[in-house]
């Protein structure tokens, strides 16, 4: 993959976790570690690193600085996830403002089955 279809995938998985952070509060592990194993082929340690250095400002500082230090952290990626996470979870949070909450309460239901079942059933 170029880096410039990289690129646009980072921002896309930064937008989409923001977007349903502020929706329905999950984003970092549930959106953007499976992304980045499925789609960018990380493995699980540095999608999980790469995770925790793109939330070390309000959390994960000591746990993102441990898989840094054993090689599992992209530092790049990180940053480019962040700042669409940051543009992302403002637009889904003024969205989720507006939805009934049961219906939020569904979304939020279906999209942990959905991921559950990808994680579960792949190699």
């Amino acid at each position: 993959m170029n880096k410039m279809a990289t690129l646009i995938i980072l921002i896309i998985i930064g937008i989409l976790a923001g977007v349903l952070s502020g929706l329905i509060g999950i984003g970092g592990g549930i959106i953007v570690i499976p992304a980045l194993v499925f789609i960018l082929g990380y493995s699980q340690q540095t999608a999980q690193g790469t995770t925790l250095a793109m939330m070390v400002p309000p959390i994960g500082l000591l746990a993102a600085f441990a898989y840094y230090k054993e090689g599992y952290v992209d530092i790049k990626s990180s940053a480019i996830i962040c700042i669409g996470f940051v543009i992302g979870s403002y637009f889904g949070a003024k969205y989720a403002a507006g939805i009934p909450e049961i219906q939020l309460r569904k979304i939020f239901s279906i999209i942990l089955i959905l991921v559950a079942l990808k994680m579960f059933f792949s190699k």
